[in-house]
């Protein structure tokens, strides 16, 4: 167990990417408003919990342990390895998998960024590339960022809690932003909202999904 445990209290470790994660955040979502900032709240507090008890303190590990019994023998510093039972194997699987998940919803969202800060640049509506698949794929990205890396890679208590926190928190701003859309664009927008979905693509686009996150060429009118 102890060898599990062996980079806690890297309090150091844990503030450096703390502050890296949170500068990349802010960096290319830049809160506007009061609703916004609320956002990008949760989402510090979701950061801050996730990487303090990675690198720091192995609270939700301690929790389960003192209070639900759990077999300190067979536990691991991941949440699901331990109750799954597959030790360091388990920790292994889900680190891979987190991190996949995870750069592909930064690769979205800092594409989606890109889009639709040129096309506010240009003043029109964005359709294509990620747009032409969900109306807000810097908040899909954002998703599938953090469940790969606060739910599957290293869940924790509170950032399995947070996370559909932060979808609630999020749906609700894009609704906000649509009814913005809808007062600008009209009946042009009103139209690429019945055909594209929100968040999720429409089954069979993932991979156009992963292929517009990595595509770089400019957005046309």
């Amino acid at each position: 167990m102890n060898e599990s445990f062996n980079h806690a209290g890297a309090w150091g470790i844990a503030l450096i990417v703390i502050v890296l994660v949170s500068w990349f955040f802010y960096r290319y979502f830049a809160p506007k408003n009061w609703r916004e900032w609320a956002g990008a709240g949760v989402v510090q507090a979701f950061i801050i919990a996730l990487y303090a008890e990675m690198y720091g303190f192995p609270l939700t590990i301690y929790l389960l342990v003192r209070f639900f019994g759990l077999d300190s023998q067979y536990v691991s510093a991941s949440l699901w390895s331990s109750l799954v039972g597959l030790g360091e194997t388990g920790m292994l699987v889900s680190m891979l998998l987190g991190y996949g998940l995870a750069f592909l919803g930064i690769g979205i969202f800092i594409q989606g960024w890109r889009q639709v800060h040129r096309a506010r640049v240009e003043g029109r509506l964005v359709t294509d590339g990620l747009y032409a698949l969900v109306r807000h794929p810097q908040y899909t990205g954002l998703f599938i960022a953090l469940f790969g890396e606060g739910v599957v890679h290293w869940p924790t208590l509170f950032s399995v809690g947070l996370f559909p926190v932060i979808v609630l928190v999020y749906t609700w701003l894009a609704h906000r932003e649509e009814r913005q859309m809808l007062a600008r664009f009209g009946e042009a927008y009103r139209a690429y909202r019945r055909r594209v979905p929100m968040f999720i693509p429409r089954w069979g686009q993932w991979c156009q999904l992963v292929d517009a996150s990595r595509s770089n060429t400019h957005d046309e009118g």
